[in-house]
Order: C-alpha cells, then sequence, then structure tokens
C-alpha cells in the first residue's frame, strides 16, 4: 500500500534529521575540548553526510514506469524514497588557535589548537534540521488526517 511507503519515507526524514541534531549536540558540547581522551589533538567537529533512497531513480521514469503498467495500485517497488545517513564525517577544516601560555596543551609559542566547531553555524545548522524535522511532523499529520478521511468514507 501507498500510505505505508509513505511513512517509510517519512520516518527515514525522522531518523535522519535526530541524527543530525544528536551530532550537532555533541559538537556545541565538545567545542572547548582541546584534547581527546586518546590524548590526540582537539575535537574535530562533525558533519552528518545524507543520500537520498531513490536507487538512482529520477522522478520522470519513476512516473513512466506506472504510466505504462496501467495499474489501479502501485507496487513496492514504484514507490522509493526518503533520505538515509551514508556517513558522519570529520570537517576537514583547520583548527582555531588560541593565545594562552599557562595552557597545559599550548605548544611551545603559546598557542592552544582549539575545535574546528563555530557555535553560530552549529546554531544555524540546529534551526535547520529542527525545520527539517517539523516538516516531516507535518507530513505525517497530514497523512495521518487523510487516512483517517479514507476511513471515514468507507463507513
Amino acid at each position: 500500500m501507498a500510505f505505508v511507503s509513505a511513512i517509510d519515507v517519512i520516518g527515514s526524514g525522522f531518523t535522519a534529521q535526530q541524527q543530525r541534531l544528536d551530532i550537532i549536540s555533541e559538537n556545541i558540547v565538545n567545542m572547548n575540548t582541546t584534547r581527546l581522551e586518546n590524548g590526540e589533538g582537539p575535537y574535530r567537529r562533525k558533519i552528518v553526510v545524507f543520500q537520498a533512497n531513490d536507487s538512482g531513480a529520477r522522478f520522470q521514469d519513476v512516473l513512466n514506469r506506472t504510466r505504462r503498467t496501467n495499474r489501479s495500485r502501485w507496487a513496492a517497488e514504484d514507490i522509493q524514497g526518503g533520505v538515509r545517513v551514508v556517513e558522519i564525517a570529520e570537517d576537514p577544516s583547520d583548527f582555531k588557535l588560541k593565545y594562552d601560555p599557562d595552557d597545559p596543551d599550548a605548544n611551545e609559542d603559546g598557542y592552544v589548537e582549539m575545535p574546528n566547531v563555530d557555535l553560530v553555524k552549529e546554531i544555524t545548522d540546529g534551526m535547520a534540521a529542527s525545520q527539517a524535522f517539523s516538516a516531516n511532523v507535518s507530513a505525517f499529520n497530514l497523512l495521518k488526517s487523510l487516512l483517517s478521511k479514507g476511513m471515514e468514507i468507507g463507513k
């Protein structure tokens, strides 16, 4: 049934945006971490990489396939979509330098490498992820309303 696939698409959006918000939270929490547990350098900002679950199908290809089949119901292979997280990548940008010769992590010149986390960027990304999550909530509520109205027609 098509509505099950729609729920899958919406659910994939919920999952992806929730993971994005989790990574943004981790970045903010570690924005002052100058040394990792394993003794390596400062925390490096993480980025969530999404990929469409479309198996490479273009909209026009799917539309043409459904026109050719002349079916009143769509097959499961006709309905594809959604998004998935393919990678949690590290931001390759340079670390910030802060002059603090008294810090135990300071180099010989007195500079401490700080994480490459920018609070403004993280808040902006968080707002975008929150808006995308809200859009998924709206889509889910619309689908729920549509199904409810469809059930009323059958009475």
